[in-house]
């Protein structure tokens, strides 16, 4: 049964997802910062440095949010980065940061559906998932898309939280990802639903190799996987 935001509707993953990122998309780069204690913004950092030697010059940010990895990928001098989002809420922080930074130019972020892009195939040197795959409604067919409009020999990293195995910080983080994380962000998103859906998404989330798996599968080779911050999160990567 697929993790929801509001386990009390009848509507699907998808739209329950984007009414979710809608609700709190105010909020979302504060409440993102803060809960990680700012680490978020380094693990970001090293997933987009894994691209340098490919040198992507379109690259394409899938859920992108409010663009923050989309901005962070202009460290490797594209030409063009799209993002794309189900969450008009969100999109419009993203735009809104692109204009005040005046890179409207570069950065253009879309309305659109990661399960179905509306691209054509080896269309992207580099595609970019930032804590997003997880709240796809079909994991396998937006990996599939993916993977679909990557040029040969392009990559797609993919960075998300993942499950801490190792004592104590196992214990910890479960202790704050399910007790604390739901009721701060209850207080500061006023959506009740998305930050109980947080540790959920990510409890349910097939990571490390059973996500490598997953990659293999739907086409991609040279898969990895590396641990970020005791296992909190990791980047994966994969060639077409």
């Amino acid at each position: 049964m697929a993790v929801v935001p509001y386990k009390e509707e009848k509507t699907s993953k998808k739209v329950q997802v984007a009414r979710m990122f809608d609700n709190i998309s105010g909020r979302y780069d504060f409440l993102n910062h803060f809960l990680s204690l700012g680490i978020d913004k380094g693990w970001r950092k090293k997933a987009v440095n894994l691209l340098r030697p490919l040198k992507p010059k379109r690259i394409l940010d899938v859920a992108t949010g409010t663009g923050d990895f989309a901005l962070q990928a202009l460290l490797l001098n594209p030409e063009k980065i799209i993002g794309i989002d189900i969450s008009e809420g969100m999109l419009d922080v993203g735009r809104r940061k692109v204009r005040e930074k005046h890179l409207e130019h570069l950065v253009e972020l879309r309305s659109g559906d990661s399960e179905n892009l509306p691209f054509e195939e080896n269309n992207f040197d580099a595609v970019t998932v930032a804590f997003g795959v997880r709240n796809f409604e079909n994991l396998e067919r937006g990996l599939q898309e993916i993977f679909r409009v990557l040029k040969p020999g392009g990559m797609a990293v993919v960075l998300e939280f993942s499950k801490p195995r190792k004592f104590p910080f196992k214990q910890i983080y479960s202790f704050y990802f399910k007790f604390i994380l739901p009721k701060i962000g209850r207080i500061v998103s006023s959506d009740k639903a998305a930050y109980t859906y947080l540790p959920e998404s990510v409890e349910a989330f097939p990571d490390g190799e059973d996500f490598l798996h997953i990659l293999h599968h739907v086409g991609f080779k040279h898969t990895q996987c590396r641990s970020l911050t005791f296992g909190i999160s990791s980047i994966y990567i994969g060639t077409k």
